[in-house]
């Protein structure tokens, strides 16, 4: 039977931020503090909770303006996404934990480790994304806008299954259901006209920078169809001492479609 998840709120800089939380309460026990991908929220994190639950306290924050996080008036910064996770520890009592985080996530798990580099013990970075420049950074996220409509004023509109695998299948899972496509319409209706928040942080992240100023262990995990997927190796250059896996079938949204493969490869890395 899953393990059961866990609900609250956070008092942090940014208002307050709602969390999700699955495993044993323990004085001293291993915390993994997980962050989602772009225009989601924990609410696709839950499988992932689950996984790390028998070995981990799994704890998983909505950023400010997501999922059922206050909404914020300002562009933040990756940086301010990691404040909300550090926030969120000092809230409910973490002094030291394990970052793990897939794309968005997985910048806002680098800076955790750059910034509180007293608080973060280890980091995985899943499918890590890299923009070579800014202008291919305004010109993908472009591309992505195309694909997710939105009504005359700016509110996301509801997709098919059907739509995105026909127009972008790069970001389509690999067992395509209307099921989990109704999972990523739900969050991006939380967000709401917010939604374009963090890709505009993300595309003002250098990875490669984070990734060699933290020296923690890092361990990065690839989906073999991962777009971002091939400047693993800039990454590698950048950070040597990194473990650079790859899970086999996999490609967006790992956390949530692949999280027991995850979690075995969290686990074998962490503990």
């Amino acid at each position: 039977m899953p393990h059961p998840i866990e609900r609250g709120l956070a008092k942090t800089f940014a208002g307050h931020i709602h969390w999700r939380a699955c495993g044993p309460i323990s004085d001293g026990g291993p915390v993994v503090m997980v962050s989602h991908i772009n225009q989601q929220s924990s609410a696709v994190m839950v499988e992932l909770l689950q996984a790390l639950a028998p070995n981990f306290r799994a704890i998983a924050i909505d950023y400010p303006s997501h999922g059922n996080s206050d909404h914020i008036d300002w562009q933040p910064a990756i940086e301010d996404y990691a404040r909300a996770v550090v926030d969120t520890m000092n809230d409910r009592g973490v002094t030291t934990a394990f970052a793990l985080g897939e794309a968005v996530g997985a910048a806002v798990s680098i800076a955790l480790a750059k910034g509180w580099p007293d608080r973060i013990k280890k980091v995985v970075a899943i499918n890590t994304p890299y923009f070579t420049d800014a202008a291919t950074a305004k010109n993908d996220i472009a591309d992505i806008a195309k694909v997710r409509p939105a009504d005359p004023t700016g509110f996301p509109l509801p997709r098919t299954i059907e739509f995105l695998l026909k127009n972008d299948p790069e970001h389509a899972p690999m067992q395509p259901t209307q099921d989990w496509m109704d999972r990523i319409n739900t969050a991006q209706l939380e967000i709401g006209r917010d939604r374009w928040q963090a890709m505009q942080a993300l595309a003002k992240f250098d990875p490669i920078a984070g990734l060699k100023a933290i020296k923690c262990p890092v361990l990065m995990l690839y989906g073999e169809h991962f777009i971002y997927g091939r400047h693993r190796a800039l990454m590698q250059a950048a950070c040597p001492a990194a473990r650079i896996e790859t899970i086999a079938g996999g490609r967006f949204c790992m956390s949530w479609e692949r999280a027991t493969d995850i979690a075995a490869h969290a686990r074998a890395f962490l503990t």
